[in-house]
């Protein structure tokens, strides 16, 4: 019988850290040259006036407001039309 506990762990047993994807700044609230409004993997949201898109997908303020999000109509390259969530800054 051992007397000891058996050191470390599983080879797969640790997770990567989290990333802190999503809404930052909700509609309604006051946002600054550069701050950040959404993170995001791909174009989940679209960025719309005085909104700018980071290399990572970042949405973030390009002037002084208040954030703003609708739903816009999109046609796409096959010709069909989609809804797509579109966030500005006024």
């Amino acid at each position: 019988m051992a007397h000891v506990k058996q050191k470390g762990g599983h080879e797969l047993s640790f997770d990567s850290e989290s990333k802190r994807l999503g809404v930052k700044l909700y509609g309604g609230e006051k946002a600054k040259p550069g701050s950040v409004i959404i993170r995001q993997r791909g174009t989940k949201f679209h960025p719309g006036a005085n909104v700018r898109r980071g290399k990572d997908d970042t949405l973030y303020a390009a002037k002084e407001g208040t954030v703003t999000f609708r739903d816009k109509r999109k046609i796409c390259f096959n010709g069909k039309t989609k809804k797509v969530k579109v966030v500005s800054v006024e």
